[in-house]
């Protein structure tokens, strides 16, 4: 891997002293030292949506958090792009098509189109591989369970292609397994066909994913399941009350059986202030739209338009996460379930608003600073970036086929 971009930050952005470790002062060399000895793994990013219609991951991209050249600066091992897969496809029967064209990006436009820089991994093994070749693995997770139109056929061939995990529901409910996002879901969880998909991933050996699910559909994936099973871009809802955090009753259990809770780092989900403030913001827009919406009733894209102009009237709040926040996150973790149960799940490209000091994929060692003042050991720190990641995969894989 090239030299890695040490992009560090003032002491004021460090997070306060967790208990159990003591914190200290660390040099440049020490931080790049141990950067380079962990695999970074990060297991959710959405740059797809953009290369799907023809956004160069090669060149520089400032206007988006990834690019090749600050994935290396960042010194990243592993990358685990979002196969997302929007409700609106459902519509038609859409979802499939869809599917194996955010598969192809990842296979053409990345991987395909930059072999000496990316590696396809299918496999724990692979990443290491990948690791040894100084290259950055590339994985395939589909966001989203309605990609496969209620069918073990097709979930089956998005295998073959390559997908080694798959998020059960995105911000929708689908027809066997309750959204987190979706206030009219009845709540029942997962489905008996559900319980089925969980149980083929398992033969298959892919992983099951609860990020974006409702409570008792996690309570159903995690007693189904065979497999350890992650969340690969999730929270804590104890620190932020987003929906889509996980409540420490969750992490607890989730970590019990083997899992990871990759954290996101969307600055809602990081910080409480934040996110009121972006619910607040929401509320008005969505009373803007509606009665823009009545004005075009009349127009064939008379809601896009609403929406849009909604959108446009009110601007985002000011308010933002710090990298403070990331390290309370996995803080809280470690200090209800064990070093064992962290890792990251950035969300880049996927969210509008990440924290300040971690802008960019660039920026990975600003949390390798932040960890090591805060008193984790290079060995918590490969933990937290890689090797649970490559634990938990290990374990799902030996356990596929039975």
């Amino acid at each position: 891997m090239k030299a890695i971009a040490l992009v560090f930050l003032a002491a004021t952005l460090l997070p306060a002293q967790t208990p159990g470790r003591k914190k200290r002062t660390v040099t440049d060399a020490e931080v790049q030292r141990v950067h380079s000895s962990a695999i970074l793994i990060d297991t959710h990013n959405d740059v797809t949506s953009q290369t799907v219609t023809g956004l160069d991951i090669g060149g520089q991209n400032p206007g988006h958090h990834t690019d090749l050249p600050r994935m290396k600066r960042g010194g990243m091992g592993a990358q685990f792009f979002a196969v997302y897969v929007a409700a609106s496809y459902v519509e038609g029967n859409h979802a499939a098509h869809r599917t194996l064209e955010m598969i192809d990006t990842v296979r053409h436009d990345i991987a395909g189109k930059y072999p000496a820089d990316f590696m396809l991994a299918l496999t724990a093994e692979d990443i290491r591989r990948a690791h040894q070749q100084h290259k950055i693995a590339a994985l395939l997770g589909i966001e989203g369970g309605h990609a496969i139109e209620d069918s073990l056929r097709l979930l089956r061939r998005y295998y073959d292609e390559g997908v080694r995990y798959m998020t059960l529901t995105h911000s929708n409910s689908n027809h066997w397994a309750d959204s987190s996002g979706d206030p009219a879901q009845p709540n029942n969880g997962l489905s008996a066909f559900g319980k089925d998909v969980v149980r083929e991933m398992n033969r298959l050996g892919m992983i099951v994913d609860i990020s974006h699910v409702s409570d008792k559909t996690f309570w159903d994936a995690l007693e189904t399941s065979g497999a350890p099973i992650f969340a690969s871009h999730s929270s804590c809802r104890a620190l932020s009350p987003a929906p889509r955090n996980m409540t420490d009753e969750m992490i607890q259990a989730l970590a019990r059986k083997g899992g990871v809770v990759q954290v996101n780092f969307s600055c809602d989900f990081l910080n409480p202030e934040v996110l009121k403030a972006g619910n607040e913001v929401a509320a008005r827009r969505r009373a803007l739209r509606d009665q823009l919406a009545q004005k075009y009733a009349n127009q064939p894209d008379g809601l896009t338009r609403a929406t849009n102009e909604a959108q446009e009237a009110i601007p985002p709040p000011r308010e933002r996460a710090t990298l403070r926040d990331v390290v309370k996150h996995i803080n809280h973790i470690v200090e209800i379930a064990g070093v064992d149960a962290v890792g990251l799940g950035s969300d880049f490209d996927g969210v509008s608003c990440v924290p300040e000091g971690l802008e960019s994929v660039e920026q990975w060692p600003n949390l390798t600073r932040a960890l090591l003042e805060e008193g984790y050991t290079a060995s918590d720190i490969r933990k937290i970036y890689g090797e649970n990641s490559l634990r938990l995969m290990t374990a799902v894989e030996r356990a596929a086929g039975r």
